[in-house]
């Protein structure tokens, strides 16, 4: 073991030369830096390029867990991917559809997610935890390394990673020098571009990295609003970062990278099923600004590794809805939002060169703690129609004698919300090597607090009628205010067991526990009051507060087998990794129909799944300037338990989970000479992205069959640039991406047709 890691450390260092070799950095001190990046923070390398992974994970190394997915540079590059939507294809059993707008971040893995509230999967960038979901869908610019963890990480990462968690990785300015730039143009009127630099300042005993980035793109829309003729899926976005890293080149890093991002867009193109056409009366669209800032410092004292990541997030949205996606005027909701989140992860390692000295053991401990407090306004607007459909036809029913009419046209369910939330944890992880096992367990001990103040207001009237004339007039107001508070404390294991049976080749197996936050149903104060409302007219049922509002968290036991081989020895190399899993979820957080008479729905606990599956991986290159890439996944999750007051759904599958994800790339480039720079090489790649059966409803009455996307790219290649023609859905594959009921009316998202598109990156 020790002769094995005392090789790898070597290995390393002569490829970080190596690399620096080839792409003509002769800086003494950038190197040293490059290599320190490496040696202080983690032993995990990637060979093409030296980078700092996860400050985590233990000495394995991410490419060879069979549960992982990494995408290196070149594939992200390679894929056009610029955020982790565009990645998810690449990845089996990672489902992120493309439905809404870039606040409804659904992310499903192995069948675990969640279409609103709390997310199921954790998202790091630079290892600094993204709290707030609605701003997990950003593109990012200079992207080097995407990891995709699968299964329950909850025991090291904490709340919200029950599904897994994706960890992404910028340039840093230590490592890499220069100017990039990209343009890029596509159907729809989509076009994008961007900029960055990256700069070393060279002291006398330290170095100062400067890394600046700015990007915009945007979209004229693909689908239109028959109502009146716009396209509804239009966008801007612009993302600007600016990164300072410092190292003394031998005991610390320091990074700090502050980023700012801005969404304009309209989105929701739903279509009613009945008709097949998208036409509702009222302004859809959602908006969001957002920043943050990251702080990380790295230093090496003694024998230990000391990592801390501290960071504010600050996010200002505002999502508004025709809710009922009707040419008719029912109601519109709004809300607008605005939060501030704090973290700090202090993580402390045993350092990685203990092996070197044939020690067996290695340890990780870490504490970390957040806090967020959010702002939130969610008023529902009532118009003619929603005022007569919903309310004045069925009491006039009950009471013909005396029906209602309305004082006026429209009103507002106005309701307004602070939620702090706060949470402490600490955490723990052991590793033990005795010869070709290794051993690790983690543990991890949560507190979560959690608080809603909340204020419903409505202020309206109506007149009660007999006879054609007025006979009284009934004011109606309301002003509901109220403190919810709920804590939580979870205790999260898991156990790993590796068997290195030869060379780079493994065998896993691992037992783990995660969970998913609990929270408050914000959007069901709109109902509460409507019922109040209704309540004071004779008709409908209070609601508990309490009751309908809060839901507790969701957990999981998971367990997996896998294995990693590869043969790297051959001209042909190949890697092939395989896994099977099986996970058991209590306390489900469903989506139900609430009591009484109301076109909402809340979230509760009102379930247990099992869900269980395999997935591969397989790598092969028959030479250097060719490739093959293809990976599967297969998830059967089905209810143990579910009933939502008027069904049971018990046997049949989870909704919005595809049974089959699919992904294939094969490649081949040829070198040019004689054409100097300006061509080295051309690349011809095709590739197929599969999905489905999804089943779009509990009674799964309702599904989209498995569909597949079939693109294709040509790459010219110099020395300062490359430029990709390419297209997407090349079959003009017609397939849905999201469902759902609204007034018992069914809508679907259509996915997206042909694209063509060219894009130019330039390195200077």
């Amino acid at each position: 073991m020790a002769a094995s890691a005392a090789l790898a450390g070597a290995q390393t260092h002569i490829e970080a030369e190596r690399q620096f070799n080839a792409e003509q950095q002769d800086s003494l001190s950038a190197i040293a830096a490059k290599a320190l990046e490496g040696r202080i923070i983690d032993p995990v390398f990637t060979l093409d390029e030296v980078t700092v992974s996860a400050v985590k994970q233990g000495s394995e190394d991410v490419e060879k867990l069979p549960t992982a997915t990494l995408i290196d540079r070149k594939a992200i590059e390679r894929n056009g991917v610029t955020g982790i939507k565009t990645a998810s294809a690449m990845v089996p059993n990672l489902f992120i559809p493309d439905y809404g707008s870039r606040m409804t971040s659904s992310i499903y893995i192995r069948g675990i997610g969640a279409r609103i509230d709390q997310p199921a999967v954790g998202l790091t960038i630079d290892n600094a935890p993204i709290m707030c979901k609605e701003n997990y869908d950003l593109d990012l610019m200079d992207i080097s390394r995407i990891e995709v963890l699968r299964g329950p990480q909850s025991a090291m990462y904490g709340r919200n990673t029950m599904g897994g968690v994706i960890n992404v990785y910028t340039l840093s300015p230590l490592s890499y020098q220069g100017t990039r730039a990209i343009a890029e143009g596509a159907s729809h009127g989509t076009w994008r571009a961007g900029v960055s630099h990256y700069h070393l300042f060279h002291g006398h005993d330290s170095d100062l990295g400067l890394a600046a980035s700015a990007s915009m793109q945007g979209t004229a829309g693909e689908f239109a609003n028959q109502f009146n003729g716009h396209k509804c899926d239009w966008e801007k976005q612009g993302n600007a970062r600016i990164k300072l890293s410092w190292t003394d080149r031998f005991t610390t890093i320091i990074n700090n990278t502050l980023s700012a991002n801005f969404s304009r867009q309209g989105g929701y193109p739903y279509e009613r099923v009945s008709t097949g056409a998208i036409a509702y009366n009222d302004t859809c669209y959602y908006r969001r600004t957002s920043v943050s800032d990251a702080l990380s410092v790295q230093r090496r004292i003694e024998s230990v590794d000391l990592n801390a990541v501290a960071s504010y997030q600050y996010l200002d949205d505002n999502m508004t809805l025709d809710q009922d996606f009707t040419p008719l005027p029912y109601f519109t909701l709004t809300q607008a939002r605005k939060e501030h989140a704090a973290t700090l992860d202090v993580i402390g390692r045993s350092r990685w060169q203990i092996y070197l000295s044939g020690g067996n053991y290695s340890w990780i401990g870490g504490l970390s703690a957040f806090y967020r407090h959010m702002t939130m306004n969610a008023p529902v607007d009532f118009y003619d129609t929603g005022i007569y459909e919903l309310i004045e036809k069925h009491i006039n029913q009950a009471v013909p004698s005396y029906p209602v009419a309305w004082d006026e046209r429209h009103f507002c369910l106005g309701s307004h919300f602070t939620s702090p939330t706060w949470g402490v944890a600490l955490y723990h992880s052991s590793e033990y090597h005795k010869g070709r096992l290794t051993l690790k367990a983690n543990l991890r001990l949560d507190y979560e607090h959690a608080a809603l103040n909340y204020n419903s207001v409505t202020h309206t009237g109506y007149n009660i009628m007999h006879n054609g004339e007025v006979f009284a007039h009934q004011s109606i107001d309301i002003d509901d205010h109220g403190k919810l508070n709920k804590h939580y404390f979870t205790v999260l294991p898991s156990l790993t067991a590796t068997w290195n049976y030869r060379n780079d080749n493994a065998l896993h197996a691992t037992i783990s526990r995660g969970s998913k936050a609990g929270g408050y149903n914000t959007q069901m104060f709109s109902d509460v009051l409507q019922q109040s409302l209704m309540g004071k007219m004779g008709i409908g049922a209070a609601y508990d507060v309490n009751k309908v509002v809060g839901y507790k968290p969701e957990s999981a036991w998971n367990f997996e087998l896998g294995i990693h081989t590869r043969d790297m020895r051959q001209r042909a190399r190949w890697t092939l990794d395989l896994n099977a899993f099986y996970t058991l979820c209590r306390d489900l957080q469903l989506t139900v129909f609430p009591e009484g008479n109301t076109t909402g729905r809340m979230m509760t606990n009102a379930g247990r799944s099992r869900n269980m599956g395999v997935e591969a991986a397989l790598t092969w290159s028959p030479r250097e300037e060719s490739g093959l890439t293809v990976t599967y996944g297969y998830t059967n999750a089905k209810f143990l338990k579910y009933n939502d007051g008027k069904s049971d759904y018990k046997g049949n599958y989870i909704p919005y989970v595809p049974a089959h994800t699919l992904h294939a790339r094969a490649y081949n480039t040829w070198n040019v000479r004689g054409c100097g720079e300006w061509l080295t090489g051309v690349t011809l790649s095709t590739n197929v992205q599969c999905a489905g059966r999804i089943y779009w409803n509990e009674a799964n009455s309702l599904s989209q069959p498995f569909y597949a996307l079939l693109g294709s790219e040509l790459t010219l290649e110099g020395r300062h640039y490359s430029l990709e023609l390419w297209g997407r859905n090349l079959t003009g594959t017609r397939y849905k991406t999201f469902y759902f009921v609204s007034m018992s009316r069914q809508f679907l998202q259509r996915g997206h047709g042909r694209t063509l598109g060219a894009t130019l990156r330039l390195r200077l």
